[in-house]
């Protein structure tokens, strides 16, 4: 069953709800309790850009602005430095269009978006965030910090599912690698109802020997939970991989407790291969994500 994203996945109403909870979670945190998460010489060069009115002048990269004649003049751009960068991973394949009662599985991966970005605003930690949709990973929101910043990464993950509509998929490739400047905290928020999951974790494995990557397992059986119907047999259409099959009414009833069935296998492939795991699910994600990360912070203290 496809759902529509027309309206917004996650209303202001719900992230002043998020809000609060990570602000209850975190209270150890608050200001005055700890060490300021900014440290270090201050300054990274993010980059090169063209001059612009009310640049200082001992920004301007000399050296390249005479590669262009002056004209124009290139002016160095720096991000200040923080303890860590957040770069968000959120699946948007066309799995996360699929839901029940107008709740598709992309308002739980956008309230968890919510919840990460919000929880780096708190911890002044630059937030990203990248959509994975099969092969394809962008870069739809390059890091920074503040609460703005964070509502901003929830609007471009809906604008980006509004704008791939089925069947227009880019099944290009992208390097998760290349795109990851510095050490940053890795969260993959995903459904994992794809064809080959562990060759998806694989990737992510890879990279934890030098960023903090963990799983954020969108518990999706709701989804497929669907009421009994009349009809001896319906058709089923796979969204992901564009097959179809006749199902059973008893094969359809059992829907939502297989996908609880390969998600549970996703979960044990995840921790194979040394990654944690959390799992969220509908209504509830961001009281056990902000746990998880409280738990992680004073872990890593």
């Amino acid at each position: 069953m496809s759902t529509a994203t027309a309206e917004r996945l996650v209303s202001w109403e719900e992230i002043q709800d998020i809000e609060l909870v990570i602000l209850q979670r975190m209270k150890e945190y608050s200001l005055g309790a700890h060490h300021s998460d900014f440290h270090g010489s201050g300054f990274d060069l993010a980059g090169l850009r063209e001059w612009q009115p009310g640049d200082r002048p001992s920004a301007i990269d000399w050296a390249q602005s005479t590669l262009t004649n002056f004209s124009p003049l290139t002016t160095r751009e720096f991000d200040l430095e923080s303890t860590a960068s957040v770069i968000i991973v959120a699946d948007a394949s066309l799995s996360t269009r699929c839901g029940v009662d107008d709740t598709p599985i992309a308002k739980v991966i956008a309230r968890v978006v919510a919840t990460l970005a919000l929880a780096g605003a708190f911890f002044q930690d630059r937030v990203g965030l990248v959509a994975m949709d099969g092969p394809s990973r962008r870069l739809l929101v390059p890091p920074h910090a503040g609460k703005n910043h964070a509502m901003h990464c929830v609007d471009a993950y809906q604008e980006c599912l509004d704008a791939d509509e089925p069947g227009s998929r880019d099944e290009g490739g992208g390097d998760l690698g290349g795109l990851l400047r510095r050490r940053s905290l890795l969260p993959v928020v995903s459904d994992f109802l794809m064809d080959d999951p562990e060759a998806c974790l694989k990737e992510f494995a890879a990279l934890a020997h030098w960023h903090d990557v963990f799983v954020v397992l969108v518990d999706s059986a709701f989804a497929f939970d669907l009421p009994p119907v009349s009809a001896g047999w319906v058709t089923g259409y796979d969204v992901e991989t564009g097959r179809s099959r006749l199902l059973s009414a008893r094969e359809l009833e059992r829907l939502g407790e297989r996908v609880r069935e390969w998600q549970d296998n996703v979960e044990r492939i995840a921790r194979r291969h040394g990654l944690d795991v959390v799992r969220v699910v509908r209504d509830a994600e961001h009281e056990a994500l902000a746990e998880f990360l409280r738990g992680r912070k004073l872990r890593k203290r």
